[in-house]
């Protein structure tokens, strides 16, 4: 199936996904101006440790968006890639496919948040056992990217004076509130399933050149998800600082999109 008819128009469920992810997005600006309401943190996906977190979450974080411009490009891909695969799957395998790209994406998301979470907390109690300055601002370091001014003076008051019960006492609770404050952090958007949809299309259609933003040639498709692959793993694993895209949710979704076609194909189903 190297070669296929590009489908000139929106398919059910796309049309469906789409119509559901912009009135979410409309919604969310309105809760938050008319009532003071974070709908994306009641909605977006946190991890078990968050006081925040739902079981709804993982279903419901995929129809949440933090921006027009997030909404925007995980529309366009879902329009652009979505509707090929389900004119070519059918909307019911499609909407199977994209739950659990979804889904996957999630899961990998949060166990991946969790083993963060508990490397955290075993600085944390490093800290407890020799409580220093030196030891607080390595990891504010490590985990904030613009600390406030206040912060770095409460270090540097510290180092001062070293055996300071008062500092001791406030460099702990700053400590306890950048991992709570972390952990509260949601995760929004299609991303897990759109990257689902990227990796289907590049395997359905390998060899179907696209064209890219920026770029003035064409890329197979094949070559494409390679390398938005490669590049969201590095990505992930440097976890640079104020870096606030979930790469792993992105291989989550690609990596349960392979395994889900993997088994379609053993149990000798076509995918037309």
């Amino acid at each position: 199936m190297n070669n296929y008819r590009p489908y000139s128009g929106i398919t059910p469920a796309v049309k469906i996904l789409i119509i559901i992810n912009v009135i979410m997005y409309l919604l969310t600006l309105m809760f938050d101006k008319r009532t003071g309401t974070n709908l994306s943190n009641t909605l977006g996906l946190h991890l078990p440790q968050s006081e925040y977190w739902a079981p709804y979450q993982y279903i419901t974080h995929m129809f949440m968006h933090g921006s027009f411009t997030h909404l925007f490009f995980n529309m366009f891909a879902l329009f652009m890639f979505g509707r090929v695969l389900e004119s070519v799957w059918g909307t019911n395998r499609f909407l199977v496919y994209y739950f659990v790209t979804g889904l996957g994406a999630a899961v990998l998301n949060s166990a991946v948040g969790w083993w963060g979470y508990h490397k955290m907390y075993e600085q944390f109690l490093a800290f407890q056992n020799t409580p220093e300055p030196g030891l607080l601002a390595e990891f504010i370091r490590a985990h904030i990217s613009h600390p406030a001014p206040w912060v770095w003076e409460l270090i540097d008051n510290w180092t001062n004076n070293p055996t300071s019960i008062q500092y001791t006492q406030a460099g702990e609770e700053l400590f306890r509130r950048v991992i709570t404050e972390t952990v509260n952090i949601p995760t929004i958007g299609a991303s897990g399933a759109i990257f689902g949809i990227l990796l289907a299309f590049g395997m359905l259609f390998p060899n179907t050149e696209l064209f890219l933003m920026f770029i003035p040639i064409p890329i197979k498709a094949k070559y494409f998800v390679i390398g938005y692959g490669v590049i969201e793993f590095f990505m992930g694993i440097q976890n640079s600082v104020g870096d606030n895209v979930a790469h792993f949710a992105h291989l989550g979704g690609m990596l349960f999109g392979f395994i889900l076609l993997k088994f379609w194909s053993r149990n000798r189903r076509k995918f037309y």
